[in-house]
């Protein structure tokens, strides 16, 4: 059992459950967007409230924070940007029909996703949309961006002289099963990802390996090729549905209804780490410095060694499902259905993360100085020892 840990503080400022948190690219500034309407700034070097954005006619489902501006997404089926030092309303974009339940910005695009079934594009300066991206037969849950440069060999993109006035691409995943890929500049739709039997609620995005990873409620994870839209791998070892994905160090992160969160190795397929002791689903999940955090159903948030799996500490306090967790310097924040963002100091278990750390490489740096044949036989013992006891 993992030591219970205590908020170093409690903000209450929210009149309804937190449905999404964001922290801004500097880290300077925190963004939550709440059932009752409203998003709140909060700083991060004082933990105060800096910020109240009102304007929104229903539920605030998902909200992104830029250095300089916020975005929230509502159930009123609008997106509204915000400027972070007045509180002013920048902008409403206005064109879905139904429920905006998820926004993502990268470059100068603001893109959104609703159960109207469809994507759009829209320009990040004016009220405008630039682009609809239409296909899906049901609604819109997730959303990833890259661009065909980042992915594609001089002679592939010579193939797409259509789209070469702009490379860009997104991604959706719909509860219609399916994962689409879109030229940004037409709307045209590049491919259709086929495999999953279950809505699609998480993507994560390798586009340097050209890979792309999607969690699903038919309980797999699947990667495909981002170019070709090839089905790579399907990791299957999950009881519920996948509802969070990490990637880190080519090692994939999964938490799900099933009440554990899984790691695999990319490269193989193979899962090398389960994390239990969640009393419900596995809501949302955050990767630091060797240390795994994850935020659950049962209302609690938790640290785990990432490498022996090892509960490390609970974070108690909450009331509810945890929605999003955040890190920043040190520091764990946690936004609720109870409608709370909590802040938990995790110095201890980060510094004792990081002697563990230097321990290991001494170890490590011992046992080199073996010959060769007795390391290859320690290190396959090692990997039948850790098979063994995964679970």
């Amino acid at each position: 059992m993992g030591n219970s840990g205590s908020a170093v503080k409690v903000c209450t400022d929210h009149q309804g459950g937190i449905n999404w948190l964001s922290l801004s690219p500097d880290g300077q500034r925190l963004l939550t967007g709440s059932e009752d309407g409203t998003a709140r700034l909060w700083s991060t070097a004082d933990s105060q409230c800096h910020g109240h954005f009102q304007g929104h006619e229903s539920y605030i489902t998902f909200c992104h924070l830029e250095n300089e501006a916020a975005f929230t997404c509502s159930a009123d089926h609008t997106i509204r940007k915000w400027d972070v030092v007045t509180g002013q309303c920048l902008a409403i974009y206005r064109g879905h029909t139904s429920i905006v339940n998820r926004i993502l910005v990268a470059k100068n695009y603001l893109f959104s996703g609703s159960y109207d079934r469809t994507a759009r594009c829209w320009s990040m300066d004016k009220e405008k949309q630039i682009q609809e991206f239409r296909g899906h037969r049901n609604c819109v849950l997730t959303l990833a961006h890259y661009s065909s440069r980042d992915v594609l060999e001089e002679e592939e993109e010579e193939e797409e002289e259509e789209e070469k006035v702009s490379r860009d691409l997104l991604v959706t995943g719909s509860t219609d099963c399916t994962v689409k890929v879109w030229w940004v500049s037409s709307g045209r739709c590049y491919q259709t990802l086929l495999g999953h039997t279950g809505a699609v609620l998480c993507l994560i995005l390798d586009a340097p390996n050209r890979e792309l990873f999607s969690g699903s409620t038919d309980y797999t994870i699947r990667t495909w090729n981002i170019v070709t839209g090839e089905q790579l791998k399907v990791f299957k070892e999950h009881q519920g549905s996948v509802i969070c994905l990490e990637l880190v160090n080519r090692h994939l992160y999964s938490g799900s209804a099933d009440r554990t969160v899984k790691c695999w190795f990319v490269d193989t397929g193979e899962r090398i780490q389960t994390y239990k002791a969640h009393k419900h689903s596995v809501s949302t999940l955050k990767y630091h410095a060797g240390i795994l955090f994850t935020g659950s159903g049962d209302a609690c948030a938790r640290a785990f060694n990432s490498r022996s799996g090892v509960l490390q500490k609970i974070f108690r306090g909450h009331k509810f499902i945890i929605n999003c967790i955040q890190i920043h310097n040190e520091l764990l924040y946690t936004a609720s259905h109870d409608g709370t963002l909590r802040i938990w100091d995790i110095r201890g278990i980060c510094k004792r993360n990081k002697r563990r750390l230097k321990k290991d490489r001494s170890v490590q740096g011992r046992s080199s100085q073996k010959g060769s044949l007795s390391r290859l036989f320690n290190n396959r013992v090692g990997c039948m020892v850790q098979q063994e006891n995964g679970e």
